[in-house]
């Protein structure tokens, strides 16, 4: 399987992110929006849905809501569009393939399909596609650079909406970088938004106890293992038929660090850090 469809659930006040980051996610929808809006104007053919390609960069730690952002953009353009785009995220491990002419293949396939149905594409973890072309050694060198090369090609001809979402920019290669229309960094929350996710992360439904925000906010964790964390501890608390209180918060904080190979300290945990060790 190439591609997997995501359907987005995410909106604009679900994403904690620095304002700068917020204005520049909105511009890209707004730019979206015009130019869906040019084509039907001018009477394009209905299955173009950009009249080039838009490619859209968000670089970031994981976990810091690149994802997140993805979902957010596809159902902005699905309010504001009659073709409503489907959002689909590129399975890496199955498009690069260590067969020669493989890759190529599963990228026509992939760039063919999203062409025909105007869907948003979304590379995850991008530096596997996208990475620097290396030094001709031997013959396997020519042929990842043939394939960087047909990528290449497939970026000229493809006029829809790719987003990118790497961990590491510095491993693209500059090549691609000069594509990119829009660039997109996702910084580690800081502690007064790490407190605004956790304040966002248990949905009104989950009866809570006494939660501590200030405190939860002291964990130095991004978006992605908070929501974990949430998740797991309302699980506990569903389990318990009880309420979510910072206890069984903080436990399974403890097991999600174990999970990151992150040791936790006193100075995040407090006084919870004894009762968790």
């Amino acid at each position: 399987m190439l591609i997997q469809k995501i359907r987005p659930k995410y909106v604009w006040n679900d994403i904690v992110l620095p304002q700068n980051q917020i204005k520049e996610l909105r511009k890209i929808t707004k730019y979206i929006k015009l130019n869906n809006i040019a084509i039907s104007d001018r009477g394009s053919d209905k299955n173009d849905f950009l009249h080039n390609g838009v490619y859209i960069l968000f670089t970031g730690e994981s976990g810091t809501g690149k994802t997140m952002a993805a979902e957010i953009l596809s159902n902005d353009c699905n309010n504001h569009s009659s073709r409503k785009p489907n959002l689909y995220r590129i399975d890496m491990a199955n498009v690069v393939s260590k067969y020669i002419g493989e890759t190529e293949k599963n990228l026509k396939k992939v760039f063919n399909a999203a062409q025909r149905s105007g869907a948003i594409l979304f590379f995850d973890e991008a530096d596997a596609l996208f990475g620097k072309r290396s030094e001709i050694k031997d013959s396997h060198d020519r042929y990842a650079n043939i394939e960087v090369n047909y990528l290449l090609q497939c970026m000229e001809e493809y006029r829809g909406i790719a987003i990118l979402a790497t961990n590491n920019k510095k491993v693209l290669d500059h090549v691609f970088l000069k594509k990119i229309r829009f660039i997109v960094n996702f910084p580690f929350p800081d502690t007064t938004n790490r407190k605004l996710i956790w304040e966002k992360a248990f949905s009104k439904k989950v009866p809570v106890s006494k939660l501590e925000y200030n405190t939860l906010a002291r964990l130095k964790i991004p978006g992605g293992n908070i929501k974990n964390i949430a998740v797991n501890a309302v699980s506990l608390a569903e389990e318990e038929k009880k309420p979510v209180d910072m206890l069984k918060v903080m436990h399974v904080a403890q097991r999600e660090y174990e999970k990151m190979n992150k040791q936790i300290t006193e100075g995040e945990f407090g006084k919870y850090y004894s009762l968790v060790k």
